[in-house]
């Protein structure tokens, strides 16, 4: 046992190198590079038993490393285009309209917080001004385009249903 945490070590030293060469090249925090490094070494851990060529561990190392740095990268982009969406402004015409939006607002928000963070994401794109195209939205987001109007229907649903939205909907009681 003792053996094979001693030939563990010696393999990641050997190849920790590649790992940070790649993984120092992406505009990603410190953080999620070292979870990129460890999801590497993790993955190899995982598939020991199957290397039939040593000799191409540092090429795949290399790729491995890149893979989880892309995923970083892409979970990165999303949380902070998330952050950048508003949703879309209501304009105030009168006094008494401008409290019954805020109203409508705050319920709006509390909805929408029931709603799973991926959900609201990505009803907070589909609600951005200018809209986006959903080949942007797919891309942002990682999911296929035809998932996006099934989505949107089912968090369209459960925001009509919401208690807090529910004065607002046409017979809904205050």
């Amino acid at each position: 046992m003792a053996g094979d945490q001693q030939a563990w070590r010696a393999l990641v030293d050997a190849l920790k190198g590649v790992a940070w060469k790649v993984l120092n090249s992406y505009d990603i925090g410190a953080e999620d590079r070292n979870d990129a490094f460890a999801s590497t070494f993790f993955r190899l851990f995982e598939r020991l038993d199957s290397i039939r060529e040593p000799a191409k561990l540092p090429g795949w190392v290399a790729t491995t490393a890149r893979n989880e740095a892309n995923a970083a990268y892409r979970r990165k982009s999303r949380v902070s285009v998330m952050a950048e969406v508003p949703l879309r402004a209501i304009d105030h015409a009168e006094p008494t309209e401008a409290m019954e939006d805020d109203e409508l607002r705050r319920a709006m928000r509390a909805a929408l917080a029931r709603l799973s963070p991926a959900q609201q994401a990505l009803m907070r794109l589909l609600s951005a001004d200018p809209p986006l195209a959903y080949e942007d939205i797919s891309r942002l987001l990682d999911i296929p385009i035809g998932s996006i109007g099934p989505t949107r229907q089912r968090c369209l649903q459960r925001l009509r249903t919401s208690p807090e939205l529910l004065p607002f909907m046409p017979g809904g009681t205050e």
